[in-house]
């Protein structure tokens, strides 16, 4: 039984039976599982199972032990096989140095922990293994330092901050070609760039991902006070959830643009109005239906709830929006119309929603349709009242040229918002009525 078998079966049983196999392991055997990663470790970091993948791309949040898995790897490669070369390339040297080999996860650290003992020579920024294997720190702010050297591995982290980061990778791709299978080890914090953009798409990457609250490790406190702080923005899904959020090009909502848009729910609303983007057809496999809410204040429009559903059945989703308009306590709902037409009026009118149902035909694209609410963003007329990650997902894949390339099939939550907002800025006369939330 592997470690990594006997961690899994203490985690399953009950804690009596745990503490009699801890009990009847001798010390020596408690020390190598104590110390062995691969028994504690996640899934997301431990070498990829797959065959044929030279780049291993590890993007996890910031405190979830990439640093570790690093070490870990690059540790078990050399002492694997007698004279292997590898490179540690950091951000900086001294992020090289500071990190990868002297940090709390470093390899000097996971070595002491295995019971071996490396020679480092600070100077010359080499790291020696007793059976001759080396390691060499780089940085990826010198390029030219990895012109020439040839190595069996490499260790790349935080390539995102890597200063000449498209030379640097270059220059290391060119010298991992030693031995028969090279390899190298990306673990970074990501940040929307070209370079790691194409390195995940790549055919030879294999990609593992993780969020800074999976490590059991780190103080509950922390975890709780970044979550609530930053949870659902973009700089929250970047650097805790390490999500890659890269702006589709001529985006009309860029993501800087989403979070300079965010604004406190006001007190009360003059209007509230829940836009629908029916689907066309029902079950696990169909589009979701778009039910967006909003509200207009003072002339300001804002987004209050995405309350979109998918797979619901027509009476399904047409409940959830009856649901949206008496918990918004909304004054109307506007509906597209395209996929249905007449049967969309009936399945919300069976739902007994209670306020006026406005049917919409839309002529124009979506693009077309999306771009003046765009404006109404951009110019400091429409917020955000909360965060809504799948909308703004959604939001981010509209492009000016009419395209989208978003994460779902159809942007339904952008068009459902967008009809509302449309509704809300069309609106010229009546007298104001005041709904506090």
């Amino acid at each position: 039984m592997s470690m990594r078998e006997l961690m899994l079966q203490l985690a399953k049983a009950p804690i009596e039976e745990a503490i009699r196999i801890i009990g009847a392991m001798s010390p020596p055997d408690i020390l190598r599982l104590d110390a062995c990663f691969e028994a504690w470790a996640h899934e997301s970091q431990l070498p990829p199972k797959s065959e044929g993948w030279r780049v291993w791309l590890l993007m996890a949040g910031r405190g979830f032990g990439k640093t570790r898995a690093g070490a870990e790897w690059v540790h078990a490669l050399a002492g694997a096989k007698p004279g292997v070369r590898i490179a540690l390339v950091g951000a900086t040297m001294h992020d090289a140095r500071n990190v990868m080999v002297e940090g709390v996860s470093g390899l000097l650290r996971v070595a002491k922990l295995h019971g071996v003992r490396l020679s480092w020579e600070p100077s010359l920024g080499r790291l020696k293994w007793r059976n001759g294997s080396e390691a060499q720190i780089f940085s990826g702010e010198n390029a030219d330092g990895l012109r020439g050297p040839e190595h069996d591995f490499a260790w790349a982290d935080e390539l995102a901050k890597w200063s000449q980061a498209d030379a640097a990778w270059d220059n290391l791709q060119m010298g991992l070609r030693r031995g028969s299978r090279a390899r190298v080890l990306v673990t970074t914090t990501p940040r929307p760039g070209p370079l790691l953009e194409r390195i995940k798409k790549d055919k030879w990457t294999v990609t593992t991902t993780g969020r800074t609250s999976e490590n059991l490790n780190l103080d509950r406190r922390f975890v709780e006070v970044m979550t609530a702080t930053y949870g659902g923005t973009r700089l929250g899904r970047q650097e805790l959830d390490g999500e890659l959020i890269a702006d589709v090009e001529g985006a009309l909502w860029p993501r800087d643009l989403i979070e300079c848009s965010r604004a406190d729910r006001p007190a009360g609303f003059e209007r509230i109005v829940v836009g629908v983007d029916p689907p066309a057809g029902a079950g696990a496999e169909s589009d979701a239906c778009g039910i967006v809410v909003a509200g207009r204040s003072q002339g300001r429009l804002y987004v209050i709830a995405d309350e979109s559903c998918q797979g619901l059945s027509p009476d399904g989703w047409a409940r959830r929006v009856a649901g949206a308009v008496t918990r918004w306590d909304a004054d109307m709902v506007v509906a597209e119309a395209n996929n249905g037409g007449a049967m969309v009026g009936s399945v919300l009118g069976a739902a007994e929603i209670g306020v006026r149902v406005k049917l919409v035909h839309a002529s124009r694209g979506k693009v077309a349709r999306a771009d003046p609410i765009a404006l109404r963003f951009e110019s400091g007329r429409a917020y955000f009242a909360g965060r809504f990650p799948a909308l703004e997902d959604e939001l981010a894949g509209l492009s000016l040229g009419g395209g989208y390339e978003g994460p779902t099939r159809s942007p339904d939550r952008a068009d459902a918002m967008v009809w509302a907002l449309t509704e809300l800025g069309e609106t010229r006369s009546g007298i104001p009525r005041v709904r506090a939330l």
